[in-house]
């Protein structure tokens, strides 16, 4: 597809209706916006959106900039945009962690609630190795998956350095492993206020003796990492260890509920159990969890893919969730919102008929949420777009 065409798909896309929102006129401001168009500034594709709002109320988003496809491997960067009018306009991109052949991806970025710097933990392999070579064991350590971190102490306008901490965080027998992707939290009540926790996900090798490969969905597993001195050092928290096959917790994302909980969504990889998604909570701050990841029963219609979670600020204010709403396809990018800290599910809205795939949530004001994500008109990654959304729809 040339470039000329994406961007005609594009306007196309703008243009079409809208099913729970319509772009509204300059006088009461903008609805969505366009931060990533596949395609154009020296990339084939823009996947896998992050974003955060800082305390100065810019807005970053996050992808990947994926340089000779839409392939997960090969050489990708972390790029980022940013937006001082709560998502309207967006400045120039910036390269956050580039790959330089390598594969640099799956951005969570959190603000520091002491500090106010922006924490960006990313994942990183060599750009000439597969996630099923990486699963199977036959890569170096070189090679294989390693976590980073880096900060921002200017709004997000420079990072420094990525830094290695997959010695902190992945245990010897892990194969993959991949940070969120989508926003990491940071706890604001609590005896753990001030913890960073980056949800993520790994797979472990076959025990000994197994005729297994390491390929197989079962090895996956949830867990998450945590810092209580704003990202200098880092703890391995809880870690979902089942490989059962029934209950495949994947890429994960997470919220903190008013009561202090945390609530974990995971994307279920292709588990024998009816449901593609699955939860579970924490007490402690992403230490331990209060029960096995489950099946999340009213969220059946979301397909095999990541989504995202926010806890709305306010009182009595709603927990939501995002992600495609058409059980076998990446298609239809929905909200939906639940007043019992999860426990259930119900839709609020629609935003297109059109593709989609992954989002994330974030928290513009008071009465403004944002989502992030994929879509397009003939295909799912043909642009990542911005949607503001009053957060009375909820």
């Amino acid at each position: 597809m040339t470039l000329l065409s994406r961007t005609l798909l594009v306007t196309i896309a703008l243009l079409a209706p809208l099913t729970a929102t319509a772009h509204a006129s300059a006088a009461t401001g903008c609805t969505s916006s366009v931060p990533y168009v596949s395609g154009e500034g020296g990339y084939d594709t823009y996947r896998i959106p992050a974003t955060v709002t800082t305390g100065r109320g810019t807005v970053l988003a996050f992808a990947e900039g994926r340089h000779n496809g839409a392939g997960d491997t090969g050489h990708i960067d972390v790029v980022l945009r940013r937006s001082g009018d709560g998502g309207c306009t967006w400045g120039p991109m910036r390269v956050v962690a580039a790959g330089d052949g390598n594969t640099r991806g799956n951005p969570a970025p959190v603000v520091d609630p002491r500090t106010g710097a922006v924490v960006l933990v990313t994942s990183y392999n060599s750009g000439a190795v597969t996630e099923a070579q990486i699963m199977r064991g036959e890569v170096t350590p070189e090679q294989s998956r390693r976590v980073f971190v880096q900060r921002s102490w200017d709004d997000g306008r420079h990072f420094t350095p990525p830094r290695d901490i997959t010695a902190e965080v992945k245990p010897a027998n892990w194969r993959w492993y991949a940070t969120g992707p989508g926003h990491a939290v940071a706890l604001t009540r609590g005896r753990h206020a001030g913890r960073l926790v980056v949800p993520a996900n790994y797979s472990a090798a076959p025990p000994a003796g197994s005729s297994d490969t390491g390929q197989e969905a079962k090895y996956y597993g949830a867990h998450a990492i945590y810092s209580d001195d704003g990202g200098r050092t880092w703890h391995l928290g809880f870690v979902d260890d089942s490989h059962d096959g029934h209950d495949n917790a994947n890429e994960s994302t997470a919220a903190q509920l008013p009561d202090g909980r945390l609530y974990f969504s995971s994307r279920d990889q292709n588990g024998t159990s009816v449901g593609n998604r699955l939860d579970t909570y924490s007490s402690d701050g992403g230490q331990t969890l209060d029960r096995p990841y489950a099946v999340q029963p009213t969220l059946d219609d979301v397909p095999v893919v990541e989504g995202s979670v926010l806890q709305l600020g306010g009182t009595d204010a709603p927990l939501l969730f995002s992600g495609p709403s058409v059980p076998t396809a990446r298609r239809a990018m929905a909200i939906w919102s639940s007043t019992d800290g999860g426990a259930t599910f119900t839709k609020a809205m629609t935003l297109s008929p059109q593709p989609a795939a992954y989002s994330d949530l974030v928290q513009l004001g008071r009465h403004t949420a944002g989502i992030l994500y994929e879509t397009g008109v003939a295909g799912t990654y043909e642009t990542i777009e911005f949607r503001r959304l009053p957060a009375e729809e909820f």
